[in-house]
């Protein structure tokens, strides 16, 4: 299991790759809920999102052998972008994975970071289990995007921002797919402060809250999703899964609509560009704005890598 002390170990060594993102209350969202709301905006992270954090963890602990022969990582997008950026900075090759539902923006940003960009496969799955092939074959390291201690340790580094850069909480919103951000979040949160953690992913794709209910990491069906960040089943054995059914206090599923609706009202009313991963944990307090009242709540906005025509769409 990851520790607190690995969190500020991965702090200490992720040193001049992550920029400290602000953790800011928000009246509207407090306005709505009855509540205080307070935004943990990773979407103005270096490569617009949290995933540099865990990217750069990993990458820096490479020996040298390993940085010689390079790296390969699957990702929707926002993974490969920190594996890249990581990457470049220390001078390892890196070839990329992602699915084809990965909007182009995130591709542009991939290939623009040097990065050998290859797209296969209908949803993340398929890409990992390409870039697991090619690792095997070309001798190069496989970066996860959750299944790794030390990538989580690096996430982690979001929650010891919250909890140094705000008030007391008594729940912490996280968006969840294979549960890399949530494990190393609730690892930094439940260590320090008697706040929730509570796991936020998409009725499109709730595969690790139907793992958790049934006690196992089990596949379901998905369907398509405008937070394409949070689609994907989980690998069997994933580092994560005990985590969070040891950590993680209560799962809500938001629905398509919402999101929709979530990244409307953050462009617009709040002025913020996020991604429909990113918007999920605001859609949860939209669906069910009594459940927070009277409560102190941070929402992990995860990251700002939105689809260019659905930017449009949301701006008409």
């Amino acid at each position: 299991m990851v520790t607190i002390g690995d969190v500020y170990t991965a702090r200490r060594r992720m040193g001049r790759w992550v920029r400290r993102t602000p953790f800011e209350h928000s009246p509207l969202l407090s306005a709505l809920t009855g509540g205080e709301v307070w935004l943990k905006y990773e979407n103005r992270q270096l490569t617009g999102s949290f995933k540099i954090r865990g990217a750069s963890n990993r990458i820096a602990l490479l020996s040298e052998d390993e940085r010689r022969r390079g790296v390969v990582a699957a990702s929707s997008g926002n993974h490969a972008q920190g594996v890249a950026y990581a990457a470049r900075e220390l001078g390892v090759k890196a070839a990329i994975v992602v699915p084809c539902n990965t909007p182009n923006v995130k591709r542009d940003a991939i290939r623009a970071l040097g990065a050998d960009l290859t797209v296969h496969g209908d949803e993340y799955m398929e890409a990992e289990r390409l870039a697991q092939k090619m690792s095997a074959e070309r001798g190069m390291s496989f970066l996860s995007p959750y299944n790794d201690a030390d990538l989580i340790a690096g996430q982690g580094t979001v929650g010891l921002e919250i909890v140094e850069d705000g008030p007391e909480l008594d729940a912490v919103l996280v968006p969840v797919s294979g549960g890399g951000l949530i494990s190393g979040v609730a690892t930094v949160v439940k260590g320090v402060s008697k706040a929730k953690v509570i796991g936020i992913q998409t009725e499109a794709s709730p595969v690790m809250h139907a793992s958790i209910k049934a006690g196992k990491i089990i596949d379901i069906p998905m369907f398509d999703t405008v937070a394409e960040g949070l689609h994907g089943g989980i690998e069997q054995g994933s580092v994560t899964f005990p985590i969070c059914q040891r950590l993680v206090d209560d799962w809500i599923d938001v629905k398509e609509a919402t999101i929709v609706e979530a990244l409307r009202l953050m462009l617009l009313r709040h002025h913020e560009v996020i991604e429909g991963s990113g918007a999920v944990g605001v859609a949860a307090l939209m669906e069910d704005p009594k459940h927070f009242e009277g409560k102190h709540v941070g929402v992990v906005i995860s990251g700002g890598n939105i689809d260019e025509e659905l930017l449009r769409r949301l701006a008409q």
